[in-house]
C-alpha cells in the first residue's frame, strides 16, 4: 500500500511496471490513429465490445450476473454494461467519458471558387485557438448521406498516399497590418478557416460555357468517386481533423504527441477498464457520449434521456419489471467517475496554476474535487465523504494519484459532464490524466499517467 496524501510528490513511473506502460500506451496510439471522430470512436468500442462477448441489448429479454450487454443511440453515443450479483437498484457503478473533440465541421453548403482556388467553408466546434489550425495537414472525415439514404463514408488523408487539405495563412510579409493588431485568439478569425481543397480547372466545354472551373472540377471528383452532388453536403457530418499520427514524445519516450486525446484517452482506458472486468459484484456502466465540448447538449449528448432509457431496459430484464421508483432509487444509490482530462502544468506558463493544487506530467491520474469557474460556477462538487472513499480504493491498490483544479481562481475554469450525472442524484467526481496543450491540434499526454488512469477506472468498477 502507498502511504501518505500528497500522491503528487511521486513519480508513477517508479511505482508501476515499464513494460506494462508501454504496451498499453502501444494499443492506446493505434486506437488513436484509427479513430477521428465520434462515430468512428462508436464503431470501435462495438467491435471490440462485442469480441468481448458483449451483446445488443435489444436482442436479449433476461439479463443474469456476468451478462455483457451494449446499446448504441445514432452512431454517436454508446453504453457497455455488465451486470453484477447485487440488487441493480441499489446503484450502479459507471464511468462516463465523452468521445467528441474539438474539430472543424464543414458548413451545409460548404464548397465555392474564389481567385482560382476552390475552398470549404467550416465552422469550429469545441474551444479551440483558431490560429493553431492554419498551415496544418488535415484530414476529412465522416458521412454523405443521399436523399435515398444511401450512406457515403468518407476518410481522405490519413494513408500516405492521400491528399490533405490546408487552411492558408497569411505570409509574414503582408501580416503586420491584417493581422498584426488583432488581439491573440483573432489573429485567425473564424470565417476565416476555409480549406483549400482544389486548383486544377475541369477542361472547357465546346457546347457551353463552364463557371467556376476549379470548382466543377472538384464536383466532378466527388461525383465520380463517392456518387455524391453537390447537394448532398446539405445532409452530411463532415470532419477536417489533423492528418498526425499518434508519436512517442521525448529523448525517452514518455510521452504521447495526438490529437483528440481530451477526451479519447479517457474514453480508451474506459473501454480498456470494463473490458477486463469479469464478475463484479455491483452492475457496472461505460458511457461514452458526444457534444460535452459544447456542453452537453443534443440528443446524443448527457444530457440526452438515452441515459435512462438504457438504465431502465437493464432493470426491467434484470428483476422483470421496471418502474421510475426502481429507476430513481438505482440513480440515487449510484457511484460515478466523470472521466475527463484536467490541464497539467506547463513549465512555460505554471502562472495561471495554483501550483500547489494543480497535476503534473507523469505523477499519476488526476482526482478533480471540482471544476467551474470563478464562484464554483457549472460544475458539480463530490462531497467529503465521497472522495475519501475513492481515494481508499486507490490507495489500497497502490496506484498513483494526484489532486488538481482547473487553474487558479478567476483565472478561467471549465466543466465536464460530471453535473448532468450529479442532476440524477448519483454521486460522482472527475478523475482523468493531465494533458498539456489541450484542445490543441496535438496534445501531449504521459504514458505513465495513461496506465494510471486505466488502473484506478478497473478498480474503481472491481473494489
Amino acid at each position: 500500500m502507498l502511504r501518505g496524501d500528497f500522491m503528487s510528490e511521486r513519480w508513477a513511473w517508479e511505482k508501476l511496471n515499464a513494460e506494462e506502460i508501454e504496451r498499453f500506451a502501444e494499443d492506446y496510439k493505434q486506437f488513436l490513429n484509427r479513430v477521428k471522430t465520434e462515430r468512428e470512436a462508436v464503431n470501435y468500442i462495438k467491435n471490440m465490445a462485442e469480441q468481448n462477448g458483449f451483446r445488443n441489448i435489444n436482442e436479449i429479454d433476461t439479463l443474469k450476473p456476468g451478462d455483457k450487454v451494449y446499446g448504441v443511440f445514432r452512431n454517436k453515443m454508446i453504453i457497455l454494461a455488465i451486470i453484477g450479483t447485487k440488487d441493480i437498484t441499489k446503484g450502479v457503478r459507471i464511468i462516463g467519458a465523452h468521445i467528441d473533440v474539438p474539430r472543424l465541421d464543414a458548413k451545409p453548403k460548404p464548397l465555392y471558387e474564389d481567385s482560382g482556388i476552390a475552398l470549404f467553408k467550416t465552422h469550429y466546434y469545441g474551444g479551440i485557438k483558431k490560429y493553431q489550425w492554419a498551415n496544418l495537414p488535415l484530414a476529412l472525415h465522416g458521412v454523405v448521406v443521399l436523399k435515398d439514404g444511401t450512406k457515403k463514408e468518407i476518410v481522405i488523408g490519413e494513408d500516405e498516399n492521400d491528399p490533405v487539405f490546408v487552411i492558408p495563412d497569411l505570409l509574414p510579409h503582408l501580416a503586420k497590418k491584417k493581422q498584426g493588431q488583432r488581439q491573440g485568439f483573432d489573429i485567425i478569425l473564424g470565417e476565416e478557416l476555409h480549406v483549400i481543397v482544389g486548383n486544377r480547372p475541369a477542361e472547357k466545354k465546346e457546347d457551353k460555357e463552364v463557371k467556376n472551373r476549379v470548382k466543377e472540377f472538384v464536383l466532378r471528383i466527388l461525383k465520380e468517386k463517392y456518387g455524391i452532388e453537390e447537394s448532398d453536403l446539405v445532409s452530411a457530418d463532415l470532419e477536417f481533423v489533423p492528418a498526425l499520427k499518434a508519436r512517442d514524445t521525448g529523448f525517452d519516450r514518455s510521452m504521447i504527441a495526438a490529437y483528440g486525446q481530451d477526451d479519447r484517452i479517457c474514453a480508451y482506458a474506459t473501454l480498456r477498464a470494463i473490458l477486463d472486468v469479469s464478475n463484479p459484484e455491483e452492475t457496472v456502466i461505460a458511457l461514452f457520449v458526444d457534444r460535452e465540448e459544447i456542453g452537453s447538449d443534443g440528443d446524443t449528448g448527457m444530457k440526452s434521456r438515452f441515459f435512462e432509457l438504457f438504465l431502465s431496459s437493464l432493470i426491467e430484464k434484470v428483476k422483470g419489471e421496471t418502474n421510475e421508483k426502481y429507476l430513481f432509487e438505482t440513480l440515487i444509490n449510484s457511484r460515478a467517475i466523470s472521466a475527463d482530462v484536467n490541464a497539467a502544468v506547463n513549465p512555460l506558463y505554471k502562472d495561471v496554476h495554483d501550483t500547489q493544487n494543480a497535476g503534473y506530467l507523469g505523477k499519476g491520474v488526476i482526482l478533480t474535487k471540482y471544476t467551474g469557474s470563478g464562484g464554483k460556477y457549472g460544475a458539480s462538487e463530490a462531497h467529503a465523504e465521497y472522495i475519501a472513499w475513492i481515494r481508499n480504493i486507490l490507495d489500497k491498490r497502490g496506484i498513483p494519484w494526484q489532486v488538481g483544479l482547473l487553474g487558479k481562481v478567476d483565472e478561467g475554469g471549465g466543466g465536464t459532464i460530471a453535473k448532468f450525472l450529479a442532476e440524477r442524484g448519483i454521486q460522482v467526481v472527475d478523475m482523468g490524466p493531465g494533458l498539456i496543450s489541450t484542445h490543441s491540434p496535438y496534445e501531449i499526454s504521459s504514458k505513465a499517467d495513461l496506465y494510471s488512469t486505466y488502473l484506478a477506472y478497473k478498480a474503481f468498477y472491481e473494489e
